[in-house]
């Protein structure tokens, strides 16, 4: 098979430059509370889900004896307004390479999917402005709508099944170890953009960017892999 059936996108830091939105608005949620959030936080939470990020928020809050101590639930609301008020007045940078291959892949008309650990509203909040430069994506599975999500297989498998193509005829495409996890994990070929951590995940090809890459050359590369994480140098 010359091209993989289905093409599974994560979102941050995959498809668009949204991580440093991110730590900018976990920086002004925390700063809320009086609380310092270090680009180390960030990597930290890398991958989501947002409950995972909001966990960790509530410790630091705890750990700064800070009262009154806010819930789990009012961190939130604080950090899906201020993301979803970023990506919405925001330009939000496409990742080197990602655009192309998204293009590239609604040409040769390969369904498409969006995987991601951001709840729907983030989500949402990011397909208006991405569409209107790559056109639509046949569906996208977002954080709060799976039973389990990444580092479990269930978010692909679920994209995989509303896709109705074999998760092994789906070409994955991360840059998290999460997320890198919950797709190989799934038993979809696999390419790690790798950037922000480190990724040593078997089972998985690694490399520094999507540029200069053809999704051919993606699908074949990811299908060699039989164990360990293989490196390839970008051009």
């Amino acid at each position: 098979m010359r091209l993989p059936k289905a093409v599974l996108f994560d979102l941050d830091g995959t498809l668009l430059e949204s991580e440093p939105l991110w730590l900018q608005a976990e920086q002004l949620t925390m700063a809320q509370w009086d609380i310092s959030w270090l680009p180390s936080d960030q990597q930290k939470c890398l991958g989501g889900p947002l409950e995972r990020v909001v966990d960790y928020m509530h410790q630091l809050t705890v750990s700064a004896n800070y009262a009154p101590q806010p819930t789990s639930s009012e961190i939130s609301n604080v950090l899906i307004s201020n993301i979803v008020h970023l990506f919405s007045t925001t330009e939000i940078e496409w990742r080197p390479g990602a655009r192309e291959i998204v293009l590239e892949t609604h040409s040769l008309g390969i369904p498409t999917a969006i995987v991601t650990a951001s709840w729907r509203v983030l989500l949402d909040a990011a397909i208006g402005t991405m569409s209107a430069h790559v056109g639509n994506f046949t569906i996208s599975v977002a954080g709060d709508e799976v039973v389990r999500s990444k580092p479990d297989p269930y978010p692909y498998l679920q994209a995989s099944r509303l896709l109705n193509v074999e998760i092994g005829s789906c070409l994955a495409v991360e840059d998290s170890p999460t997320g890198t996890i919950s797709a190989v994990s799934a038993g979809a070929p696999t390419v790690a953009i790798e950037h922000l951590a480190p990724i040593s995940v078997p089972g998985a090809v690694v490399m520094n960017s999507l540029s200069g890459r053809s999704l051919e050359e993606l699908w074949l590369l990811a299908r060699n892999v039989e164990s360990g994480s293989k490196r390839v140098l970008n051009k």
